[in-house]
């Protein structure tokens, strides 16, 4: 696509040897057969009708015998060319050489060169020259030149005609130069020019392809809405992230996705103003778009650009795990020793027969506080350890059947006080099972630490299935414990952040980072009659390959 041009003069010096490739000499040369066809049906019309003129007023019988072989062979021409039989350049010669012969014939018939029908072989090789490549159109203006001489001389020799014409004859064969020449220019600049267009419309057709396929390959969401805020352009995966609407492109945007039409016309009110994140269907992904006008002042359009705000937290989240994973390493080793050495330490004083109760109850706090404080060290540690998760689909039924089993046994739950359910029960996630697993259990520990088991019983229910909103599968734990006051709400997932004094404050944090790596929002739901609920929103497993 670089030098157009060269290829164009390839085709050219190529087309020498086989031009009748070309589109455009097929073109020429049908034209030219027409023509044909429409001269030898006007010169007979003419001769028998209309008015003859000086049409065969020396030879009528041979002027009549002429033009109709002219006629028949024109009429044969085009139908070899119609049915592309034989070689073109052999038919536009053929039939170059045809006129030169039969035309002469018809103008010796009707009294030589003074009759006027000569430039009729002129006007043949202009058109026939169009589509020739090389010097073939010379030959031919060097025979027409001879033909002409030839039908003076003998003319002349058989005292046919009592005037001679060989100035009008010289004149003739000159013209045939100068438009054997001139067409052949010109059909050689047209050539060039059609294949010049037919390049560049390859080369515009292939990098609209290449456009098209990397903006269906892009992991952002690419939207392009012309002024009148219909759709031109929409990717794969901004039709993933606005929820997969039935409006595509030639629709207005308001019909795709509201929210989305709601933060563009904000933008066009002040482009300055910071936009919060959205959500296009309520149980979809977090959004954040970003627009760009583009086009001129004739055809305004602008380009929107939608990023999973999960996707960009997490792969915020390796980049801090990668430099806690450093930190925590030396935190471990400075903590952990003193830490062992105060431990161990309450634990020989506690051997002591002499201490009262009140030192005793001393020992106990540092005791609770030097596991509490190893607590959070390993919790630091975990989540410095996390891998880069796998994600793969996964059957959540048959899945969450064994965890439940599981987590039963490890916390001596009935299956009266954990319960799940799937509907549909072929309902398939994506994600990491490992690390899935981890946050479920994380939200089971956090279910029953915050449980008071003197006032009812516990029960956890593990719900499953396919939203409406947005047709994505979700899981949900939900519980009949206290509830999360609203306050608390804010900075539940923040770290260190916990309601118990005894807590940590990392359980909900680290199923957060896991869940946002696994491209899945984690979201606290209050409840209106009481207990608490904790959402899992998975992306499509049939579409999270190509996000």
């Amino acid at each position: 696509m670089a030098a157009p041009e060269a290829n164009v003069q390839e085709q050219l010096s190529g087309a020498s040897t086989h031009p009748a490739g070309s589109t455009g000499e097929s073109s020429y040369l049908g034209f030219y057969l027409i023509y044909r066809i429409v001269l030898s049906v006007t010169l007979l019309l003419v001769y028998l009708g209309i008015g003859r003129g000086p049409l065969g007023t020396h030879l009528p019988a041979l002027f009549t015998i002429a033009a109709q072989v002219y006629l028949g062979l024109a009429f044969v021409a085009l139908v070899m060319h119609i049915r592309a039989t034989g070689d073109p350049e052999r038919r536009a010669q053929l039939a170059m050489f045809l006129d030169i012969v039969l035309i002469t014939l018809m103008m010796h018939a009707s009294g030589g060169v003074a009759s006027g029908l000569g430039m009729l072989i002129g006007v043949s090789i202009a058109l026939g020259s169009l589509g020739l490549i090389g010097r073939t159109a010379m030959l031919f203006a060097a025979l027409a030149s001879l033909a002409v001489l030839a039908e003076q001389i003998y003319s002349q020799v058989s005292e046919v005609f009592t005037t001679t014409a060989y100035t009008q004859a010289g004149l003739l064969g000159a013209s045939f130069f100068a438009l054997a020449l001139l067409a052949q220019r010109l059909g050689r600049r047209a050539t060039e020019s059609e294949l010049l267009a037919s390049q560049r419309g390859s080369d515009l057709a292939n990098l609209a392809k290449l456009n098209d396929f990397v903006i269906q390959q892009m992991r952002a969401g690419i939207v392009v809405i012309d002024s009148e805020e219909t759709i031109q352009v929409m990717n794969e995966a901004s039709w993933v992230l606005l929820g997969m609407p039935v409006a595509m492109r030639h629709y207005p945007l308001e019909a795709a996705a509201p929210p989305l039409a709601h933060q563009y016309r904000a933008w066009l009110e002040d482009p300055n103003n910071e936009r919060p994140d959205f959500r296009s269907t309520s149980g979809g992904r977090d959004l954040r778009a970003s627009f760009t006008p583009i086009g001129d002042a004739n055809e305004p359009g602008t380009l929107i650009i939608l990023e999973d705000t999960a996707r960009l937290t997490a792969e915020a989240q390796q980049l801090k795990l990668a430099s806690l994973g450093r930190l925590t390493a030396g935190i471990a080793h400075e903590i952990r020793n003193p830490l062992g050495a105060i431990s161990h330490a309450a634990q020989l004083l506690d051997e002591s027969s002499e201490l009262s109760r009140g030192d005793k109850r001393m020992i106990e706090i540092i005791d609770q506080n030097s596991r509490r404080v190893n607590e959070v060290v390993e919790s630091i540690l975990k989540l410095s350890r996390q891998h880069y998760p796998h994600p793969k689909p996964l059957a959540l039924a048959p899945w969450l059947t064994q965890s439940a089993v599981e987590i039963r046994q490890a916390y001596q739950l009935s299956e009266h006080q954990l319960q799940h359910e799937i509907a549909p029960r072929g309902t398939t996630v994506f994600a990491d099972p490992g690390q899935l697993r981890q946050v479920v259990d994380v939200l089971c520990d956090n279910a029953v630490r915050h449980f008071d088991r003197e006032q009812s019983a516990l029960n956890i229910r593990l719900v499953g299935g396919i939203t409406r909103e947005s047709g994505g599968p979700f899981l949900e734990l939900r519980d009949n414990g206290p509830g999360i006051p609203q306050k608390a709400q804010e900075n539940l997932f923040e770290p260190f952040f916990t309601t118990r004094n005894e807590g940590t404050g990392l359980g909900l944090y680290i199923a957060r980072q896991l869940c946002e790596a696994n491209h899945i929002r984690l979201e606290y739901l209050s409840q209106p009659t009481g207990g608490s609920c904790f959402r899992l929103s998975f992306p499509n497993p049939k579409r999270s390959r190509r996000l």
